[in-house]
This record gives structure tokens, C-alpha cells and sequence, in this order.
């Protein structure tokens, strides 16, 4: 979890975001819908995203769990942290750690050339266009609606990495 090994038991039904946030006190992750359909408790599993709030946390035995608060190195804001900032991208904050995983993954996704759906050219280097952006941050659901400032913070993120 966050470059540190954590062994804790759990009750085989614990859901990875429940043992975040009542076993290891990572709080940064929501539980929003509790069904996977908001992205708030969006982590990165293996460098990929994932809703927490479905995988259970006995699965993930070895495995490699960045929460939000594992974004930051040395206490210091990462580019993508100081641009929602700047972007005024978090408005109430509750998405934010979900918005911020996702992003992250967004970023690596595109920086490792994989396409989207809405993709046009799938011979050359992925362009991180608006749309690319919206397309793979959409499983994150902002109830205040600062998905332009999302949308704006993850393209200066990327031209900042």
C-alpha cells in the first residue's frame, strides 16, 4: 500500500476500500454509490485503476494499492495534485481522490501509447486531445460538475510530466 507492506486479517467479505479506510486509515478514498458506478473510491492497483468498493481485499494478496495519498512523494504536491489545484478541479473534494487516481492512470495510459474509444489514429502516439481526456476519466462522477476543470488540470499535467 503506498510502497509500504501492510498485513492485516480480514474478514474474507472486507472490500479493499473498507479495509483502506476502517483497517489502515487511508481515508482519501470515498465510498460514494458502493457499487462501482461513481469512481469515488478509485485506487490504482497495479498501476491500473480500479473501484475498490468491489475487489476484495483478500484477492489482493502481494499486490501493488496506490491511494491518493500515495500520489505525493516527500510531502510535496505532485504536478497533478498542483494543477487540480490551480484548476480549481476539486470544488467540494469528496470525487477528488477517485478523480486524482483516475487521472493519474490517464496520464500513464497515454504516456504508454494505449488507445480509447474514441481514438483516431491507432498507428501513431496516442494524442491527449479534450475528448481522449472526458472518454477515459468517465467513470469518475463529479457531483459539483468541475469536469471542465478536470478536463483542464489532466492536459497541463501531461504537458508538466
Amino acid at each position: 500500500m503506498n510502497g509500504t507492506i501492510h498485513e492485516v486479517t480480514l474478514d474474507n467479505r472486507t472490500t479493499l476500500l473498507d479495509a483502506l479506510r476502517e483497517r489502515l486509515g487511508l481515508t482519501g478514498s470515498k465510498k460514494g454509490c458502493d457499487h462501482g458506478q461513481c469512481g469515488s473510491c478509485t485506487v490504482l492497483l497495479d498501476s491500473r485503476r480500479v473501484k475498490s468498493c468491489l475487489l476484495l481485499a483478500v484477492t489482493l494478496d502481494g499486490r501493488d494499492v496506490v491511494t491518493v495519498e500515495g500520489l505525493a512523494g516527500n510531502g510535496d504536491l505532485s504536478p497533478l495534485q498542483a494543477a487540480f489545484i490551480a484548476h480549481d478541479a476539486f470544488q467540494c473534494g469528496y470525487c477528488t481522490p477517485g478523480q486524482l487516481c483516475s487521472a493519474r492512470a490517464v496520464l500513464d495510459e497515454v504516456a504508454a501509447g494505449w488507445p480509447s474509444a474514441v481514438t483516431g489514429d491507432l498507428t501513431g502516439p496516442v494524442e491527449l486531445t479534450d475528448a481522449e481526456i472526458r472518454e477515459r476519466m468517465s467513470g469518475n462522477l463529479c457531483r459539483c460538475a468541475a469536469y471542465p476543470n478536470i478536463v483542464t488540470a489532466v492536459r497541463e499535467a501531461a504537458t508538466s510530466a
